[in-house]
């Protein structure tokens, strides 16, 4: 009863907040009972980047997006890693008509086991899984973006 407390007192982004609990469901139940192949084309336009630069308020609210996702997939009771979150980020960004490209990639962990690895970018900024050092770009997709104003 405290958390939702607290929620509804001190969060300044529970809309964004919100939202991101419920893609980030959404899109692991997709990943749990869906084929792979059957959601590429729901993650944007393969082998496509989106501009590597941005205006100044979408970086800012790529910066509240960023927050939000990780401060939600940290809590939740289901697995969010890096495509979980990758994909909430980016719809909340598409949400807005904000242009972003999710990579996949694959790399070897410091057990030399390989691993994959997905991460946004969102003009010059990353918003979720950091950079992607370390790691080959297998794929992208850029999010299908409607223009603003249209």
């Amino acid at each position: 009863m405290l958390r939702i407390y607290r929620f509804i007192r001190y969060n300044e982004h529970k809309k964004l907040t919100l939202l991101a609990w419920i893609y980030s469901a959404v899109f692991r139940l997709q990943m749990l009972y869906t084929d792979t192949k059957k959601l590429n084309h729901m993650w944007g336009i393969e082998g496509e980047e989106s501009p590597e630069d941005a205006s100044l308020e979408d970086y800012i609210y790529a910066k509240k997006v960023a927050y939000s996702v990780n401060q939600v997939c940290n809590k939740t009771k289901w697995e969010s890693k890096c495509l979980v979150r990758a994909l909430t980020a980016q719809r909340l960004l598409m949400n807005r008509g904000i242009e972003s490209t999710m990579y996949l990639g694959v790399g070897y962990d410091e057990n030399k086991k390989m691993s994959a690895h997905a991460w946004l970018r969102c003009g010059h900024m990353y918003v979720t899984g950091g950079t992607g050092k370390g790691f080959a770009i297998v794929d992208r997709f850029r999010a299908k973006v409607k223009k603003r104003g249209a």
